[in-house]
């Protein structure tokens, strides 16, 4: 049963599924709004490597709708932990050692705030 407690779960699925596509139609594009320099967005390998890296996002996004619609909502809560806390760590750390402070800020407080909703049990709340 829907629950308005439940959005930010919900956002962040939507995010990872369909924003873990975009690299597919347009990776030089997806890598620089993701904060990376020009260098590593218009690199040919860069564009591999991050397409490898949407498909593994893009699972993720669909793990969490699948324990969501399968009512697991501390499921989704503890996937919302592992998540915010390592990737949010690492997409900031990377940002970081690649000269764009603001997006790794960003994303290091992004993740913080999808690992702390999750901690919290947020989504199981009733």
């Amino acid at each position: 049963m829907f629950n308005p407690w439940h959005i930010p779960a919900l956002f962040v699925a939507s995010a990872l599924t369909f924003g873990g596509m975009w690299p597919y139609f347009d990776a030089t594009s997806a890598i620089r709004d993701f904060g990376l320099p020009s260098r590593i967005a218009d690199s040919k390998e860069a564009r591999g490597v991050f397409l490898i890296s949407a498909s593994r996002t893009t699972v993720i996004g669909a793990i969490i709708f699948a324990f969501y619609f399968q009512e697991k909502f501390a499921d989704v809560d503890t996937v919302m932990v592992i998540l915010g806390s390592y990737v949010g760590a690492a997409d900031g750390y990377v940002c970081w050692r690649e000269g764009v402070p603001g997006k790794a800020v960003f994303r290091s407080l992004s993740g913080l705030a999808i690992a702390a909703w999750g901690w919290y049990g947020m989504t199981a709340r009733t």
